[in-house]
């Protein structure tokens, strides 16, 4: 469906489709001239993430009908902002992300270093 490159130099995978993510709400975290926030990292919300993101004034957790946003759980898969993702890192709280759904364009805002250090384990 997209010819965008991930962050580890491969096609850019679906990051999530329940809920559906992505600046464009395709289910992947592709970014465009319209897309101000640059929502290119995939990763899956913590707890800590949510509280934090809340606190800096973005609610992922409530949900916005209007909007068709059913409102993020802990475990939910979501296209990040990198910047908000890098503010995270430096607070701590960084949720761990899917280095294969994550666009090469976080690396402008993002280290390749510090992604594969939060890249989610899967079992």
């Amino acid at each position: 469906m997209t010819d965008a490159k991930n962050v580890i130099d491969g096609n850019l995978e679906v990051c999530c489709t329940s809920p559906v993510t992505g600046f464009y709400r395709d289910g992947f975290c592709r970014t465009g001239g319209q897309d101000f926030g640059s929502h290119v990292v995939c990763a899956q919300v913590t707890p800590e993430f949510l509280e934090f993101t809340k606190s800096r004034g973005n609610d992922l957790s409530t949900a916005v009908p209007d909007f068709n946003f059913p409102g993020l759980k802990p475990g939910d898969r979501w296209c990040l902002c990198a910047s908000r993702w890098q503010e995270a890192l430096e607070a701590g709280v960084a949720p761990p992300v899917i280095l294969s759904a994550t666009h090469a364009r976080a690396l402008e805002v993002v280290s390749l270093d510090e992604l594969k250090k939060h890249a989610l384990t899967l079992s």
